[in-house]
């Protein structure tokens, strides 16, 4: 199964009963293996969860602890982005040259690095105290 199909099927169990925009997200672990979440509302809004931290959430939860591809997509007219949050929840995991491709249910595409996406992370490096 591609990234594209395994986005495209968690999509559908996406809980979207607000916005009606169910979003899907599918990543490759380092060890190969496959992790998928869909956005998840809540009737409080600030409360719901992205796609992409869902399926980190659910690599984390496998054991894993790397990104090495991730693939999003929405019924969208464009590629739809990973919200601010989520570039930083991926840049926890993935280095900064791992794409991030950016899909539509029609296939179309954007595909952008990490580094990419959020320039200027803030990472653990910053932590260190001298």
């Amino acid at each position: 199964m591609t990234l594209f199909e395994a986005a495209c099927s968690v999509r559908e169990k996406a809980y979207a009963p607000y916005s009606n925009f169910k979003v899907g997200a599918a990543l490759r672990a380092a060890s190969g293996r496959i992790h998928t979440g869909c956005n998840v509302e809540n009737v409080a809004y600030p409360e719901g969860t992205c796609a992409e931290a869902g399926a980190i959430a659910a690599m984390c939860a496998a054991g894993d602890r790397e990104i090495t591809e991730l693939v999003v997509v929405a019924d969208s007219p464009t590629p739809v982005p990973p919200c601010g949050g989520c570039r930083q929840k991926i840049a926890e995991f993935a280095g900064p040259d791992v794409e991030v491709t950016m899909m539509a249910l029609d296939g179309s595409a954007q595909t952008l690095r990490v580094a990419d996406l959020l320039p200027g992370a803030f990472g653990a490096a910053h932590m260190e105290t001298g």
